[in-house]
C-alpha cells in the first residue's frame, strides 16, 4: 500500500501501518470484552439508537412474537408454582384444607400431579424460548456484523487515516459481541425478571399484605450497601485487569524481542520485570478478594437476617391463626422469586447500558459514507478499458490528519499510454502520495487528475481501480493457499489462468516442486515463503488482473541479487504495453524508464530520462546518482 514517508509520512504509511497492527496485538489484553466496555446513559437519544438495532430483528418478527408469548406463558406458569405448593401443604391438614378454593383439587396426589404437569409445560416453553431467542439473536447480529464489515471496508482511506486499527477491530469484536449477548441473554432475562417481580409482588401482597410490608422495609438499606460494595468491586476489577494486561504485555514484548533479550543477556532483567509486574497484580487481586469476601459476608448476613425477620413475623401470625402453613409456604417461595428478580436487575441494567454504548459506536460506523456501493458497482454499464494516458494538473494535497502540512505543491505532468514513468527523490518528498491520488484513495485539494483526457472523478471508482494494479515493496499475502493469493487479482479465474500468470511471473518454477503445489498454505502474511517468492506471487496476481496502469512501489528494493534478478524478469514481462509508474530509491532500477520525475518537498523539480538528468549540473538526480553509484563501487 503506497503511502508517503519521512517528514510527510501519513498515519497509514507502510511502517506506520505495521506498527499500528503490532500495537493492536500488544494491547489486546486491554480489550476486556466484559469488564471495561464504556457504558451509555439510557437517554431518549440513545434509546433511538437502539431502535436501529432492533430493526435487525424485523425479518424474524414472527418467531420473535411466538418467543415472547412463550416467555410470558412460561413465566406465568412459574409464578403458579408457589401458589400450588402452598395449597399442597394446606391439603395435608383437614382444617387448612377448608381454605382451598372449591375449583381446585383438594387431594395431595392430585395437586402434586397438577404441579408436575405445570413444571413440564414450563420446562418445555423455557427450552423453546431459549433456543428461539438464540436463533433470532445470532441471525440478527450476523446481519449486523455483515453490514458493519461491508461498510467498514468500503470507507475511504481518509477515514482509516484518522482511526486506529485496534479501535476498528473493536467494533467487529467487543461491541458486536456485547450487542449479541444483550439480544440473546440480557433482554429476555430482563423481560422475565420484570414479569417475576411484578407478578411476585402482586401475589405476595395478595397472600399477606402485612408480611410484604415487613419484607420491603428491609430492602432499601441492603440495596444502598450493595451499590457501595458494587462500585468498589467494579473499580478493583478494572485495576486487576489492567495489572494482568501489563504482565501479558511484558511476556509478548519479551517473546517478540527474544533475539535482543538473549543478545544482551537480559534474561534476569526480564524475569525481574515480570516478577515485579506479577507482584503488583497479586496485591490488587488480593485486595479485590477481601472486598468480595466482605461483600459475600454482608450479603449472607442481610439475606438471612431478612429471612429470620420474615419467618419470625410469619410464625407469629401463624400462631395467632392469621395465616395457614400453606400461605406461609407460598409467601416464602414468592419472596425468593422476588429477591432473585431484584438481584438480577443491577447486572442486567449494566449490560444494557454497555449494549447501548456499543450500538452507538457501531451506528457511528454505519453512518459513515462509503466510497461506492459494492452491490451496485458491478451492475453499472461496462466501459471501454482505459488507454492509460494520465495527467496531473496543478495538484495540491494535505492530509486531513495534518492540514497544516502541504504534502504536494502544484504537481503537474502528463504520461502517454504505455509510457514507463519513475518517481525518485528523498524520503517524504510526496512520491507515495502521488500514487495514493492516482488510485483515488484521496482527491486533490485543489487540482485535477485526468485519465484519457477525462477527470478521474467522473469514472466509477470501483471500475477505475480495476484498471490499475500495484506491486508493493513488501508483498502482503493472505493466510490461504498460493492459488487463492494469485486468484485474488481476479476472483473467479480458472486454474489454467492462474498457472499461466504464475509462469509469466517466474513463480511456477518454485510452486510446482511443492508437495501440494498451488494448494500450499503460505501462512500468516506469507511467512512460509521467502521475500522473492512472495514478490513473484504478488506479480502473478497483478498479471492475472491484466491492468492498464501498473504501479511498482520499490518492488525489488529488499531482495537479494538472485531474487531481484528473477523478480525483475517478471516485472519486465508485466510492464509490457502498460502505463507504468515506479517508485524507487535505488536508481539502478529506473534507468530504463521512459521518463524520470524528481520530486522534492512536494514539488516536481526535474524531469527527463536517466541520461538527460545526469547531464544537469548540480541537479538533484545527478547528486543522488553519484552518491549511490560511488558507494556501489
Amino acid at each position: 500500500m503506497p503511502q508517503p514517508c519521512g517528514t510527510h509520512e501519513h498515519p497509514l504509511s507502510r511502517a506506520a501501518f505495521f506498527a499500528t497492527m503490532l500495537c493492536m496485538a500488544r494491547n489486546s489484553p486491554r480489550g476486556r470484552l466484559d469488564l471495561d466496555l464504556p457504558k451509555a446513559k439510557l437517554t431518549k437519544e440513545n434509546l433511538r439508537e437502539v431502535k436501529v438495532l432492533f430493526s435487525y430483528l424485523r425479518p424474524y418478527r414472527t418467531l420473535l412474537i411466538i418467543t415472547c408469548c412463550a416467555l410470558v406463558l412460561s413465566t406465568s406458569l412459574g409464578l403458579c408454582f408457589p401458589y400450588f405448593a402452598g395449597r399442597l401443604v394446606d391439603a395435608a391438614s383437614p382444617e387448612a384444607a377448608k381454605n382451598i378454593p372449591s375449583f381446585l383439587p383438594h387431594h395431595i396426589n392430585t395437586i402434586a400431579l397438577l404441579m408436575l404437569c405445570f413444571v413440564s409445560v414450563h420446562a418445555t416453553l423455557a427450552f423453546f424460548q431459549g433456543w428461539s431467542m438464540v436463533k433470532i439473536g445470532q441471525n440478527a447480529v450476523a446481519d449486523l456484523r455483515r453490514d458493519t464489515y461491508a461498510r467498514l471496508i468500503c470507507l475511504p482511506m481518509s477515514f482509516f487515516g484518522q482511526r486506529r486499527v485496534g479501535e476498528l477491530n473493536s467494533r467487529l469484536s467487543a461491541d458486536l459481541t456485547q450487542i449479541e449477548a444483550t439480544l440473546i441473554m440480557a433482554v429476555p432475562q430482563l423481560l422475565r425478571q420484570i414479569l417475576l417481580l411484578v407478578g411476585g409482588m402482586t401475589l405476595l401482597t395478595a397472600t399477606s399484605a402485612r408480611l410484604t410490608i415487613i419484607m420491603l422495609a428491609a430492602i432499601p438499606p441492603a440495596i444502598i450497601l450493595a451499590l457501595i460494595f458494587g462500585r468498589n468491586l467494579r473499580k478493583n476489577s478494572r485495576d486487576t485487569q489492567d495489572k494482568l494486561a501489563d504482565t501479558s504485555i511484558i511476556v509478548e514484548e519479551t517473546l517478540q524481542g527474544i533475539f535482543n533479550v538473549k543478545a544482551f543477556v537480559n534474561e534476569a532483567f526480564e524475569i525481574a520485570r515480570y516478577t515485579q509486574s506479577m507482584e503488583s497484580f497479586v496485591r490488587v487481586a488480593t485486595r479485590g478478594a477481601r472486598l468480595r469476601g466482605a461483600f459475600f459476608a454482608f450479603f449472607v448476613f442481610a439475606l438471612f437476617s431478612c429471612v429470620v425477620v420474615v419467618l419470625w413475623s410469619g410464625a407469629t401470625m401463624m400462631q395467632a391463626g392469621r395465616i395457614t402453613n400453606g400461605q406461609m409456604t407460598t409467601f416464602a417461595l414468592y419472596t425468593f422469586f422476588v429477591a432473585g428478580a431484584m438481584s438480577q436487575f443491577a447486572d442486567l441494567y449494566s449490560q444494557i447500558q454497555k449494549a447501548v454504548g456499543a450500538t452507538h459506536r457501531v451506528r457511528e460506523l454505519l453512518s459513515e459514507s462509503p466510497e461506492f456501493d459494492v452491490k451496485n458497482s458491478s451492475s453499472t454499464s461496462p466501459l471501454p478499458a482505459l488507454r492509460g494516458a494520465v495527467e496531473f494538473r496543478e495538484v495540491h494535497f494535505r492530509y486531513s490528519s495534518r492540514p497544516e502540512v502541504e504534502v504536494l505543491k502544484g504537481i503537474s505532468f502528463a504520461v502517454k499510454p504505455g509510457e514507463k514513468t519513475a518517481f525518485v527523490g528523498p524520503s517524504g518528498a510526496g512520491k507515495s502520495t502521488i500514487i495514493s491520488l492516482l488510485l483515488r484513495f484521496y482527491d486533490p485539494q485543489p487540482g485535477e487528475i485526468l485519465m484519457d483526457g477525462k477527470p478521474a472523478a467522473d469514472y466509477p471508482l470501483a471500475w477505475l481501480r480495476n484498471q490499475m494494479s500495484i506491486v508493493p515493496q513488501e508483498a502482503i499475502l493472505f493466510g490461504g493457499t498460493i492459488f487463492e493469493n494469485i486468484a485474488y487479482g481476479r476472483p473467479g479465474a480458472t486454474e489454467a489462468e492462474v498457472i499461466d500468470a504464475a509462469k509469466q511471473a517466474h513463480a511456477h518454477e518454485f510452486i510446482a516442486p511443492f508437495p501440494e503445489g498451488y494448494k500450499t498454505l503460505v501462512g500468516e502474511r506469507g511467512v512460509k515463503l521467502s521475500g522473492g517468492q512472495r514478490q513473484r506471487v504478488a506479480i502473478a496476481r497483478a498479471i492475472l488482473k491484466n491492468p492498464t496502469i501498473l504501479i511498482l512501489d520499490e518492488a525489488t528494493s529488499s531482495l537479494d541479487s538472485e531474487s531481484e534478478r528473477l523478480v525483475q524478469l517478471a516485472l519486465d514481462k508485466l510492464m509490457e504495453n502498460r502505463t507504468t509508474f515506479m517508485i524507487a530509491h535505488r536508481l539502478a532500477t529506473v534507468r530504463r524508464a521512459d521518463r524520470i520525475l524528481v520530486i522534492q518537498d512536494g514539488k516536481l523539480v526535474e524531469s527527463g530520462t536517466h541520461a538527460e538528468l545526469n547531464q544537469q549540473d548540480n541537479g538533484l538526480y545527478r547528486r543522488l546518482a553519484e552518491l549511490q553509484f560511488d558507494l556501489a563501487k
